[in-house]
């Protein structure tokens, strides 16, 4: 099977200094991109993260800091990654809740407006967990029948995504789920709009400190203003902005919040 691809895909995994979205940094990304015609290309790269790796976590990645002392910052690599993403859509393992956030915080430290807003984002993660309940290397060894030999390396880890995507295609395809009592849908297709649909959660920010309300508005997801519009809350305490510009909150966060509020500057 090939994917139904419209435009390129990138499926990519970083591996990292820890799990903290603002202050952990990149040691190591692959990117597979996937061309209609069925192309594929593969970059992986080493980074210097500028911080020391914690030994916990070079522990599970195998990436030591000696490994990556000679190797370049991310601010030397951030513009050709850039283009390389550029008109793509995006697959990965739970990069909606790490991968994305932790990637977009690294390219706007360099000044790179990295967005998904036009992308299609496929998490093959949430097909996982919401057809079978597994983990990476047991959905490798469930959907392909092999071992995945060095798990937790940035490149085995992103071909084992894209092998499994398409395993999950050919065996998902004709399988319904119940949406509602009495109704089922065919959520699994071999085309890249049907899967986001079905793997996304629509935040506004990339770390869900702010989401949609059921009628479309910006709202904050944590705190004392959980749950209430993002421009009533900045209309009645303007210095609840400072607050958050100022806190340890993601850059991206911070730039959706920039946005809202200059959008109600405008509209006054």
């Amino acid at each position: 099977m090939k994917l139904n691809l419209k435009r390129p895909m990138v499926f990519f995994d970083l591996e990292t200094t820890g799990t903290d979205i603002c202050n952990d940094r990149i040691v190591e990304i692959s990117v597979l991109k996937i061309m209609p015609d069925g192309e594929e290309i593969l970059k992986t790269r080493r980074i210097n993260p500028g911080i020391p790796i914690p030994l916990e976590s070079s522990l599970i990645h195998k990436i030591y800091d000696e490994d990556v002392k000679d190797c370049p910052a991310f601010k030397q690599v951030a513009r050709d990654f850039d283009n390389f993403l550029k008109g793509c859509d995006l697959g990965g393992y739970n990069l909606l809740r790490f991968d994305i956030p932790l990637l977009a915080e690294e390219f706007l430290r360099c000044d790179i407006d990295f967005d998904i807003e036009n992308r299609h984002v496929v998490d093959v993660c949430r097909v996982f967990h919401q057809m079978e309940q597994r983990t990476l290397s047991a959905a490798y060894k469930f959907y392909c029948d092999k071992s995945l030999q060095n798990a937790h390396s940035a490149e085995a880890d992103t071909i084992a995504t894209y092998h499994i995507l398409m395993a999950q295609l050919d065996r998902y395809q004709n399988t319904p789920i119940e949406v509602a009592e009495g109704v089922e849908e065919f959520p699994v297709q071999n085309d890249m709009e049907a899967l986001h649909k079905f793997t996304t959660q629509k935040t506004a920010d990339l770390s869900g400190r702010i989401v949609y309300n059921n009628a479309g508005q910006e709202v904050f997801n944590f705190g004392k203003y959980k749950n209430v519009s993002v421009e009533e809350v900045l209309k009645k305490e303007p210095s609840y902005y400072d607050w958050m510009m100022k806190g340890d909150f993601p850059l991206y966060t911070k730039k959706v919040l920039t946005r809202i509020r200059l959008r109600n500057v405008q509209l006054s």
